[in-house]
Order: structure tokens, then C-alpha cells, then sequence
């Protein structure tokens, strides 16, 4: 028998996640382990989630709760080392890069646990986001490395991965995003929120270098709001945000826009219904531009770099850092009809899962 820990730690790990832990259940010789660090501690969400994406409740559950990056870091990897003693797992598997992937990878290492990294190679060359940090050190310390795109295959290469820990699968969010799709039409939130689709727009924004810094939230609030006199704009508003607004005196410019609306943080069925059916999207997020690029929907990032170079190279994403007359520019251009267009990358296709479980099955029997 086969036991593999599969690591959640963050609200974007249970889509990836979700189809691994499915596609492992009909394997009558591996044995999952679903171990949640607690990274994101709100537990409305967290079930949210649960539910929609079917995953069966944790197992294990850390509950190790915000704090600053050390902390959280030190927390997760003190808890961890404890499970590992008692589960004694043939594989550790992380998904993505916050700091549950990072944390738990080092614990599995200095316990000499293989460790299979989903989603590994990605790369934004830029070491002030934390999440660079945990990509580079999940990967470097990674028995199994399952990469997305073309550019982490590149990235290995040349950051001195062996060839044969390797392996280019596709996309498992891209698994969720198809499997989930009919239940995601049934959503009512279209109806709930009175918009017809393809006539508003989507906001996300969580990211600590545009909602921490005033400067840069002033600007990207200043876009929105010359964008919202031409398009009804939805803005599901991360609580980090939320507060960030209130803190930076910013509460009366965003009551000004009239055609901005704020939410509450939504369910993953939810969201995808109103991502479907979005004219444009403006993020700062990583998963939305791969979901949007699947989508065919036209995606602004405001971010100065992306570690998912596909979306803009074969993609509908633009990226547009946080300059108020870019941002503003590309969404006219989609306004009046000429959005970029965009293709599906190669291997994001529903069956990333299934190739992801079929190495690891053969990698360990």
C-alpha cells in the first residue's frame, strides 16, 4: 500500500487538490491522506470549498492560523514533523507555492519523505513575492516534479532539475475547472446579483505589493473607477482588502462608484459561474489568469510580472502592472471589441490528475 499525504494549506490548493484525491480513491493501492495546515483559517470558506470541490473532510487538521511568514512557516513545520512520525507516508504531495508547500516540503525532506510538488517550474523572477521563495525551495528539494507549462520545463533545465523527476502533465485546477463546470452553470448568482452575462466585469485583489501599499491601491481604485462608467464591476473582496481600504482612508472614493459592487468572499461554484460569464477580468491573482486563458475570457493583470508566462504568450491575459492609464487602455480595448485573443495550452485538457496518479503509482510500486 501506497500512503501519500496530499497538503492544503490555502483556498487555491483544494481545486488542485480535489481531482488528485478523486483520481487516487480508485486506486485500490494507494492510500491518501488529506492533512489541511489551517494556512487560511476561515472556516465558512474553508467549507465552501470543501463542499463544492467533494472533497471528504480532512483527515488531519493543524489549524495553524495566520501570523507573519516565520511564524506561520515555523508553525506548519512543527506540527507537520509531528504527523509525519505518526503517519510515516511513502510520499508527501504539495500543490502550489504558499507557505504549507514550502513548510511541509522541508519537514519531508529532513525526514528523507519523497516529496512530489504539483505544479513545480513556475517562475516570476521576482524574490520580493514570497510565494518565488516557495517555489524555489519546494522544487529544489522535490523527488516528483509535475509541471503545467512549457516555461517550468525551461526553468528546471536550467536551474539543474534532473530530467527524470520531471514530468509534464498539464494543469489540475484545468481538472476541477471542466469537471465542476456543469454545476457551476446551475449557480444562481447571476440571478441573485441581477446581471445579464457578458455585460459586467470581475475583480479580484488580495496581493500584499497593490492592497498594502496605498499608493499602488489609489491607483488601481482610480482605474476602476473610470472603467465602472462603462461596466458594472463585481468585486468579491478579500478581507485583507477590505480592511486595507478603511485603514488607507479610501472607503468614500469606493462608495463614489456607483457601478462597483462589493461581496462578500464566494464559494468556489459561485465564482466560476461569474468568472464563465464575465466580459473581463482584472486580478492580481495566479490561478485566474490560467482559468481565465481556459476560459477565453480577456484577462488584465495588475501585476509587473507573472510566473504563468503562457496566458500572455498564447493567452488572453495582458499584464499591466499597476499604472492607472494601462489598465484603463485595456479595458477600452475590450470594451469596443478588440480583446486579445487567446488559445488553450497545450495538456489542459481534464486529465492531469490521472497522469499525475499513474507516475506517482508506477514511481512508488
Amino acid at each position: 500500500m501506497i500512503k501519500v499525504i496530499n497538503v492544503v494549506g490555502a483556498r487555491p490548493n483544494f481545486m488542485k487538490i480535489a481531482p488528485i484525491q478523486r483520481e487516487m480513491s480508485k486506486y485500490s493501492n494507494i492510500k491518501p491522506v488529506l492533512v489541511h495546515t489551517g494556512q487560511h483559517y476561515d472556516k465558512r470558506m474553508s467549507k465552501f470549498f470543501f463542499n463544492d470541490l467533494q472533497l471528504p473532510e480532512p483527515d488531519i487538521y493543524l489549524g495553524v492560523g495566520s501570523g507573519t511568514h516565520a511564524e506561520q512557516t515555523a508553525k506548519i513545520m512543527t506540527h507537520f514533523e509531528k504527523i509525519l512520525n505518526e503517519e510515516k507516508p511513502d510520499l508527501v504531495l504539495v500543490v502550489g507555492d504558499v507557505n504549507s508547500t514550502a513548510a511541509c516540503s522541508l519537514v519531508a525532506a529532513k525526514m528523507n519523505t519523497k516529496i512530489a510538488h504539483v505544479e513545480a517550474g513556475l517562475r516570476s523572477f521576482d524574490r520580493t513575492m514570497p510565494e518565488e521563495i516557495n517555489r524555489l525551495v519546494t522544487d529544489v528539494l522535490s523527488d516528483l516534479l509535475f509541471v503545467t507549462e512549457k516555461s517550468g520545463l525551461e526553468n528546471l533545465k536550467r536551474e539543474g532539475i534532473a530530467d527524470h523527476k520531471v514530468h509534464f502533465v498539464g494543469h489540475v485546477m484545468i481538472d476541477s475547472l471542466i469537471y465542476f463546470k456543469p454545476k457551476a452553470d446551475q449557480s444562481a448568482i447571476l440571478d441573485e446579483l441581477n446581471l445579464t452575462p457578458g455585460e459586467y466585469g470581475v475583480i479580484t485583489l488580495h496581493r500584499p505589493s497593490n492592497v498594502d501599499n496605498k499608493q499602488n491601491f489609489e491607483k488601481l481604485l482610480n482605474a476602476f473607477a473610470q472603467i465602472e462608467q462603462r461596466l458594472p464591476l463585481i468585486f468579491p473582496i478579500h478581507p485583507r482588502s477590505q480592511k486595507m481600504i478603511d485603514q488607507f482612508g479610501l472607503r468614500e472614493k469606493v462608495e463614489k462608484m456607483s457601478n462597483l459592487r462589493l461581496l462578500d468572499p464566494l464559494g468556489y461554484l459561485d465564482f466560476m459561474k461569474l468568472l464563465h460569464n464575465a466580459k473581463l477580468v482584472l486580478t492580481d491573482s495566479g490561478g485566474i489568469q490560467e482559468e481565465t486563458t481556459f476560459l477565453g475570457i480577456p484577462c488584465i493583470t495588475m501585476r509587473e510580472n507573472t510566473e504563468r508566462p503562457i496566458t500572455v504568450e498564447i493567452g488572453t491575459n495582458v499584464l499591466v502592472g499597476t499604472d492607472t492609464q494601462r489598465i484603463v487602455l485595456e479595458a477600452e480595448k475590450i470594451l469596443d471589441g478588440n480583446a486579445k485573443k487567446g488559445q488553450i495550452p497545450e495538456l489542459w485538457d481534464g486529465h492531469a490528475a490521472e497522469r499525475i496518479v499513474k507516475i506517482i503509482n508506477e514511481e512508488l510500486s
